[in-house]
């Protein structure tokens, strides 16, 4: 009974706890960092991996639930012009020991937005599926498939471009003539 009871807590205290976990993620994705070489590299190589990935499984789902590799694609392409914008804006300050960049705050905001609203979105499907499947209704297609996978799509194009601009930034700052 107890193991029951706690599984019923749990997603309980997630969802109570999820604007202080949307808070964290704002101050952190807005904060000041240090340009890492192997950081850099590794976050853009596992997000390549996961653009790949997700856009073949998106593929997969086109057998079942119609639309879905379409809104994948637009979601990564507009991830992807957002993660050039956020490039532009990004500050960057270099000097002789190291390399820093601060991501512009609105555009955090702006990412960690459409990451609430999917959860936002994903609990509002949810019900509205659980009333299609009593009135009988297709339930694949009342959980907004295209559009989560849009919105996936578009934060993990996002962070796909930022790490590759970044990584290309980096470098450029590694091979600058020493001052010494």
């Amino acid at each position: 009974m107890p193991l029951v009871l706690l599984l019923l807590l749990v997603p309980i205290v997630v969802i109570a706890l999820m604007p202080l976990l949307l808070i964290q993620r704002y101050r952190a994705g807005k904060a000041r960092r240090q340009a890492r070489a192997w950081a850099v590299s590794l976050n853009l190589a596992v997000m390549a991996l996961s653009a790949v990935f997700f856009l073949i499984s998106a593929a997969f789902t086109t057998f079942w639930i119609a639309g879905s590799f379409e809104g994948a694609a637009l979601g990564m392409a507009a991830g992807l012009l957002l993660g050039i914008f956020g490039l532009l804006i990004t500050r960057w300050e270099a000097d002789a020991l190291a390399f820093h960049y601060t991501p512009n705050s609105w555009l955090v905001l702006v990412v960690t937005l459409i990451v609430s609203a999917r959860v936002i979105y994903g609990i509002f499907r949810t019900i509205a599926a659980a009333r299609a499947g009593v009135a009988g209704g297709a339930l694949a297609t009342a959980f907004g498939v295209p559009e989560s996978l849009a919105a996936g799509a578009m934060v993990i194009g996002y962070y796909l471009a930022f790490n590759a601009g970044l990584r290309w930034r980096l470098r450029r700052w590694q091979r600058r003539p020493r001052q010494d």
